[in-house]
């Protein structure tokens, strides 16, 4: 684990982005190809112990079909928002050993974006997704991760919601209300608290109405940094 992080470190003082990925007619686009020539990193290959299950390339979401295609099976990251997953990791393990994280998203191709804004904008749930014709969300730049909390079973914890619920009770602003009202646990409510601490400990931000969505910098601090969108690299 220590060997794979000191390779990480070599791999940030390179980091550049220069994506070649190609696509063709006959064939699905090679997304894991492409984030890989990005820069990005693969993070379950660099950290074994954090599992992945890509709820967009399963139709268990909320369009109840597959978002990824069979060509993006990794969790991938911008080498900066892995790094601080990675710290979340140590953070967490510090003081729990047995349990892990479990992530559910990661970098997101900016045309699955335009799928998800699309369907948000006719069912007027449009304030969950970042708009792409506005510049995307931080998903889009691989600075954005959805995760939970697992324990040595690799089972995740409950947390009062499934992942992706569109609804107040997935708010981390009313959290204290939730729990008064009877509408999570106490135990949802320590799980919750201890997932935000362990990320936030390590550099990520919360976001007001999803207690799973972490970012790793602020969208302004994205372009300000020159981090390009995730999109299809074409030849045709």
């Amino acid at each position: 684990m220590k060997s794979h992080r000191i390779l990480l470190g070599l791999c940030l003082s390179v980091y550049a982005f220069c994506g070649h990925a190609q696509i063709r007619h006959d064939m699905e686009y090679d997304w894991d190809t492409r984030m890989e020539n990005l820069g990005l990193v693969d993070v379950c290959f660099w950290e074994p112990s954090i599992a992945c299950h890509l709820v967009y390339a399963t139709p268990d979401n909320f369009m109840q079909r597959p978002l990824y295609n069979t060509k993006l099976t990794k969790a991938w990251l911008h080498p900066v928002a892995a790094t601080m997953l990675f710290r979340a990791l140590d953070i967490l393990k510090a003081s729990h050993p047995d349990f892990s994280i479990l992530i559910y998203d990661a970098a997101r191709p900016i045309e699955v974006q335009r799928v998800m804004s699309d369907w948000a904008k006719r069912t007027k749930n449009d304030n969950f997704f970042a708009d792409p014709a506005k510049g995307g969300g931080l998903h889009n730049y691989g600075m954005a991760v959805d995760v939970t909390l697992i324990n040595k079973n690799g089972e995740p914890f409950s947390m009062g919601t499934p992942f992706d619920f569109f609804g107040p009770e997935a708010y981390t602003d009313k959290e204290e209300d939730l729990l008064n009202r009877g509408r999570i646990t106490r135990t949802e409510y320590n799980n919750r608290k201890l997932l935000r601490s362990v990320m936030e400990a390590a550099g990520f931000k919360s976001i007001r109405t999803e207690w799973w969505h972490f970012n790793a910098c602020t969208r302004e601090e994205a372009v300000v940094k020159g981090l390009r969108q995730i999109k299809a690299s074409s030849t045709r």
